[in-house]
């Protein structure tokens, strides 16, 4: 999550300098501009590496919490899916990895027993 943290934030930041990458939409149904877009992602990524930082220290609700950031995330990543269609499936794919990998019960390890 950290990673997917970092790269949306450098997603975000190209998306309010207006960088040429993304591509032109016109008559979407959910209609904001760049800008908007680079500020929701940036804003979502210091979320999403936060809550990765909570989950690698082992904090109790941070499981949880990833769980509702990663579905925010893949939720973001559709709306985004015009403006950037192959790093948006992408993103998507490892959001629904990411809530996978935290909904499994990993039993007595993640508790901090180790043996």
């Amino acid at each position: 999550m950290l990673v997917a943290g970092a790269v949306d934030i450098l997603q975000g930041i190209a998306a309010v300098r207006g960088n040429a990458v993304f591509n032109a939409v016109t008559g979407y149904a959910y209609t904001f501009n760049l800008g908007s877009w680079g500020w929701i992602h940036i804003a979502l990524g210091i979320l999403i590496a936060l809550t990765g930082l909570a989950i690698l220290m082992r904090v109790p609700a941070a499981r949880y919490v990833g769980i509702g950031v990663a579905a925010l995330y893949l939720v973001a990543q559709f709306m985004y899916l015009p403006y950037a269609p192959i790093w948006a499936v992408v993103s998507m794919a490892l959001a629904v990895f990411v809530i996978w990998a935290l909904a499994t019960d990993r039993g007595a390890s993640w508790a901090g027993n180790r043996y």
